[in-house]
């Protein structure tokens, strides 16, 4: 996912006046995956979500002393966000890997299952005791169980967190902070380190 241009950076601009701009885009661009992302089924926007999230926190860690409290209580919720989304994400990437992996052995063995079959009419079911890969089969598949229980509960706990944030007001909350502190800093109120100058 390519970022979205922050427009309006001056740097004769005050710090927090170019950050809040900033923040205030990365923090759209996270929140403009929902409700998308609250589909299971969409994976590419859920791995995007994440790569915003990360964004966000990334500009937040270097400017929440700018922004004050909130500003740090949204770099740890972003963080926890960017997490969650990265657990989901790793599962979205091995269960396909598993799955063609298993694929693989399967069809290695019913192709030696078959070449030994030779000129059979049939296949006795039994011969599936010859294949080479059969305990293997087991294994990958209480894998594949365990990723997509896995995947389906970190999602369930996605949901939750992210109705959290939303019952939190983590959107206006972070809005507001950002605003209210480049607006001071911007009359000459606060020096770039986000105290009052005097």
């Amino acid at each position: 996912m390519k970022a979205r241009k922050v427009k309006g950076l001056d740097p004769a601009e005050s710090l927090a006046g170019n950050a809040e701009r900033i923040v205030l885009v990365r923090l759209d661009e996270l929140c403009g995956f929902m409700p998308q992302a609250s589909d299971p089924d969409e994976v590419v926007s859920l791995h995007d979500m994440r790569i915003a999230a990360k964004r966000l926190r990334y500009i937040l860690e270097i400017t929440a002393p700018v922004f004050g409290d909130y500003a740090e209580t949204a770099v740890r919720m972003t963080k926890d966000l960017q997490d969650l989304l990265g657990e989901i994400h790793d599962c979205d990437v091995q269960i396909p890997e598993v799955s063609e992996f298993l694929n693989g052995l399967i069809a290695a063995d019913a192709g030696a299952i078959v070449e030994a079959a030779g000129d059979a009419a049939d296949l006795d079911p039994a011969a599936v005791r010859q294949a080479a890969h059969r305990r293997d089969h087991a294994g990958l598949v209480a894998l594949l169980v365990h990723l997509r229980a896995r995947r389906d509960l970190l999602f369930a706990r996605f949901l939750e967190l992210w109705q959290e944030y939303e019952r939190k007001g983590y959107r206006a909350r972070l809005e507001y902070a950002v605003s209210e502190r480049s607006a001071a800093a911007g009359d000459g109120s606060l020096t770039t380190g986000g105290e009052t100058a005097g």
